[in-house]
């Protein structure tokens, strides 16, 4: 177990990657945070979870591993239920594009790619849900063989025991108990479904499912089902691909937990987090009155190595979620005069610049590298009561950085020293107070790499 105090996107150390997050208010007033944990270099996830919890949204627990993929007795059994996950038989226009792609491309038939796996696999966790009921929680799971199943603990952190599967098939689980007591249960890529769970949380009638209820078709559904209740109106938050690539979570909302769902929009797009960003995944919750999206961004130039990320969001009287953007500073509010802004926390990318780890005995764990000339980065946001007198950036190798204040471009810094020196670079700027958003675009660039910038 490990404690971290931190306002600011991402909210945990660059080494702890928990993507996937569903948020839950438990019972004993805590935030818990429920979310997949990615380790490895090829694969999304890994064999472990990590349950994160906070009493105040600043103080942060990260639990000891809560289930482990070991743990599970019919990962690997050839004499288990197996319960497919995607539908090859009735391919959605997603499918037929990778399909039609990996085949121009030379490569292996996508579906017996997925059919003709070798028999042993590493038993992988991917996306989770937890949920409180009569004092017991229930961590909901999905594997990389397309099974899902339930296990038990007394405590919201876990460790969870006694696994059970459940007769179905697919990834990322989701849970949500009614106002009534009644549980239902999610899942679902492409296309969800969802059912009423038994009584014991642990069972369900596969007669009674209902498919269908949110489709890439109608409502640009991906993955990731996550269900919450604001009124009397039901919200199915899900990774939304609307815009090409299912790096949003979009919504939709009914008046019943099973549907039928309305699409409504998008909560917030992750699109910029890194060159190579791909996918969202996440869930919204009130804390003290707030509501908040909690979402991933990846790093590292890869569609890995996701982090997680929280945003202050807006229920309107009228049942909507304005879309919001991503920014540095997180659940806490802007960076003020003088405060150092790490690199690492850069809210949006464009070009080839990323965030990456740093070189041992640097400043920070992580740094922007793989500067190009033309590429931005953007902070959200800073606040002063005060004009603005001073822009100053610590930076190696050699590049121009022009400073922007939303649209004002205050100043020009200069880096001349050697790719194995870090250095100070600032300059006097006249900017009035007020709010801003942050943005470097990098005229020039020869080995440069971003540590942090202050202003004041």
């Amino acid at each position: 177990m490990k404690n971290y105090k931190n306002t600011r996107n991402p909210v945990l150390p660059p080494e702890i990657h928990i993507p996937d997050s569903e948020g839950h208010v438990m019972p004993d007033g805590k935030l818990y945070l429920y979310g997949s944990f990615d380790n490895r270099d090829e694969v999304y996830c890994s064999d472990r979870y990590y349950v994160v919890s906070t009493p105040d949204m600043e103080t942060w627990t990260v639990h000891d591993a809560s289930l482990k993929g070991e743990d599970i007795p019919w990962f690997n059994d050839p004499d288990a239920p197996h319960y497919p996950g995607i539908d090859w038989s009735n391919p959605t226009p997603f499918i037929k594009k990778m399909l039609e792609k990996q085949m121009a491309e030379g490569g292996e038939d996508m579906k017996e790619k997925f059919e003709n796996q070798e028999a042993e696999k590493p038993a992988l966790l991917f996306a989770p849900d937890c949920i409180e009921k009569d004092g017991k929680y229930y961590l909901y799971f999905c594997m990389n063989d397309d099974s899902e199943g339930v296990a038990v603990s007394d405590r919201p952190e876990g460790p969870f025991k006694n696994p059970l599967q459940l007769p179905c098939g697919g990834i990322d689980p989701a849970v949500f108990v009614d106002d009534d007591g009644q549980a239902y249960y999610y899942w679902g890529q492409l296309f969800s479904h969802g059912v009423k769970l038994n009584a014991d949380m642990q069972s369900f009638d596969r007669e009674i499912v209902v498919d269908n209820l949110v489709t890439e078709e109608e409502h640009f559904f991906h993955e990731g089902s996550s269900m919450r209740k604001i009124g009397d109106t039901y919200y199915y938050v899900y990774a939304d691909m609307e815009r090409g690539r299912p790096t949003s979570l979009g919504y939709a909302t009914s008046g019943s937990p099973l549907g039928p769902f309305t699409y409504r929009g998008i909560i917030i797009d992750n699109a910029g987090c890194d060159p190579e960003s791909w996918n969202n995944h996440g869930s919204i919750e009130c804390v003290n009155g707030q509501w908040y999206v909690f979402y991933h961004r990846c790093s590292r130039g890869s569609q890995l190595y996701r982090r997680l990320c929280i945003e202050k969001i807006r229920i309107l009287p009228d049942g909507t979620i304005p879309e919001v953007k991503m920014t540095s500073q997180g659940a806490g509010d802007p960076f003020v005069p003088g405060e150092v802004i790490e690199a690492f926390r850069a809210c949006h990318l464009s070009g080839n610049v990323r965030i990456d780890l740093a070189d041992e005995g640097e400043l920070y764990p992580e740094k922007l590298t793989g500067i190009h000339p033309e590429d931005t980065a953007v902070f959200r946001y800073i606040k002063s009561e005060t004009p603005w007198k001073k822009a100053a950036l610590r930076v190696k190798g050699r590049g121009r950085i022009q400073v922007f204040l939303n649209e004002l471009a205050v100043c020009t810094l200069e880096a001349s020293d050697s790719p194995d020196k870090i250095c100070e670079i600032s300059s006097s700027i006249e900017c009035p107070a007020g709010e801003y958003e942050v943005r470097l675009i990098f005229e020039e660039a020869e080995e440069l790499e971003v540590f942090d910038l202050v202003l004041q």
